[in-house]
């Protein structure tokens, strides 16, 4: 490309594109340096299997955004009649009741809008309901997010956009199917429809006192978690070489912070990764302060004289930490679903829905995201909570949905040092989770594996093709196009 083509393709002005998924919106100015796309890319430059940055889905599944005009700030002082804070005592709405202002809540509230726009919605939440990209907190500090910018829209500004009415601070306690009527801790709703989307707990093992550990698994603990790493580089012990677990080692290594990484398994993301790409993961972590000790289990935590932790182990002595987290997976409590009897999978630790349609063992509830169950897999990640919205408001508003694979599903390792997209593509359980006959004596094969790029195929012994995977990153733009991008940008 000559100088004169570099300057005329960056001087057309940025454009916006987004993810129809999760609601991500791909700037060309900013680009997606994680991703490999440095600022100044064009979406059309963007490679075909690039992936989105939050829930994994392909570039086809943007489209082209342009962002909303400025509110009127006299408007903004008034919500409208659906909107308040206020308790729920002696409401008798028997609109669609959402229980979970987590990104399943929100979608669904979006969805159900986007079909009706005259339904009654009341959303339920037991924090403050803001609307923030949940992965954002393992990558915050790799993509230089501060802590102010990661709530994308207020619980108010969204509530008034989707014309329903928030109840913030609001516990739920009781389902009763009899009088359909939710008990909170703030009086009683009634309901027509019931969708939970209470999302899942961490899953702290015994071994991890929780009055010792970290569990990042909302905004407020991982604001508190960033004031307590404030000041000065500290040792870390981070237990779980999951998804959140490499991910938030990779993040706080950046940081300057000394991580020790452990895990049962003798590989990380060994529930997702073959060995290939666990240890191209660990060779992309050298030049980090990250430790990776596998095949060790936790069996306890204690509080040092001198104020700092201690993490001893069975088999491999003991980790001395000024904090200690953990990433051990996640639960959704029963405590709602059972007072509802609604059909609970204990094994996969959620509440068992039909895949079509969202629908729980009782009719007129329905549940999606981190709580719900489908086949006796839980899929807690992204990119499905879309579909299982879009579902769940085509039954409550009687229209059609198709709602495809439900087993097909992306997962994208968001650890900036080295990118890793897995793809599921054949009808099998969700990542990390091999069940049935289809996947007996499947194996994964290398297409390719050099220092740029690691490509595989995971194929079933019928020839079938089950799971992608590409780690690596793209191609960097000349540097006459980036010197060009970064004199232009500026200018719009």
């Amino acid at each position: 490309m000559s100088a004169g083509q570099a300057a005329l393709a960056v001087l057309l002005p940025w454009q916006q594109f987004i993810c129809h998924v999760c609601g991500l919106i791909y700037d060309e100015a900013k680009g997606d340096p994680d991703g490999g796309l440095p600022p100044g890319t064009r979406f059309a430059d963007i490679p075909d299997d690039w992936a989105c940055p939050i829930c994994g889905v392909s570039k086809a599944d943007f489209v082209p955004f342009t962002p909303p005009p400025p509110r009127d700030a006299n408007s903004a002082r008034h919500a409208p009649k659906h909107v308040t804070r206020r308790g729920a005592r002696g409401s008798s709405d028997s609109g669609v009741l959402i229980v979970g202002a987590g990104r399943a809540g929100w979608q669904v509230a979006q969805a159900l809008r986007e079909r009706d726009a005259t339904l009654a919605i009341t959303l339920v939440s037991a924090c403050n309901g803001d609307v923030y990209d949940k992965p954002q907190l393992s990558v915050a500090v790799a993509r230089g997010i501060a802590l102010h910018s990661l709530v994308r829209e207020s619980a108010a500004d969204a509530a008034e956009r989707l014309n329903l009415r928030m109840l913030t601070s609001t516990v739920a306690l009781h389902i009763d199917t009899r009088t359909q009527a939710l008990r909170t801790g703030r009086g009683p709703l009634r309901w027509g429809h019931l969708v939970l989307a209470q999302g899942a707990e961490p899953a702290l093992p015994a071994a991890l006192p929780a009055a010792l550990v970290w569990r990042i698994n909302d905004l407020a603990n991982y604001r508190a978690l960033r004031a307590a790493l404030l000041g000065r580089p500290q040792r870390i012990v981070l237990v779980g070489a999951g998804l959140v677990g490499c991910e938030l080692a990779n993040d706080l290594a950046l940081a300057g912070h000394r991580v020790t990484l452990l895990d049962v398994q003798s590989n990380p993301l060994s529930a997702h990764l073959p060995t290939e790409a666990s240890q191209r993961l660990l060779k992309a972590w050298s030049d980090l302060p990250i430790q990776f000790v596998g095949g060790m289990r936790v069996s306890g935590v204690e509080r040092r004289a001198d104020g700092g932790l201690r993490v001893h182990s069975q088999n491999a002595g003991h980790f001395d930490a000024d904090q200690v987290i953990a990433a051990t997976g996640l639960r959704t409590a029963d405590r709602l679903a059972r007072s509802a009897g609604l059909a609970f999978d204990a094994v996969a630790g959620g509440i068992q829905v039909r895949a079509e349609d969202g629908a729980t063992s009782v009719a007129g509830i329905y549940a999606l995201g981190d709580c719900a169950v489908i086949d006796g897999c839980a899929s807690r990640y992204i990119e499905p909570i879309g579909r299982q919205a879009q579902a769940i408001a085509a039954a409550i508003t009687g229209q059609s949905f198709e709602v495809g694979d439900v087993a097909a599903s992306v997962l994208r390792v968001k650890t900036s040092q080295l990118p890793i997209t897995l793809t599921r593509v054949g009808n099998d359980a969700a990542p990390g989770v091999e069940s049935g006959a289809a996947t007996e004596n499947a194996h994964w094969h290398i297409d390719r594996n050099d220092d740029d790029a690691l490509h595989m195929r995971k194929v079933s012994a019928s020839g079938r093709l089950i799971a992608t995977l590409v780690s690596g990153r793209y191609p960097q733009p000349t540097a006459e196009v980036q010197a060009t991008a970064r004199i232009v940008q500026a200018v719009f």
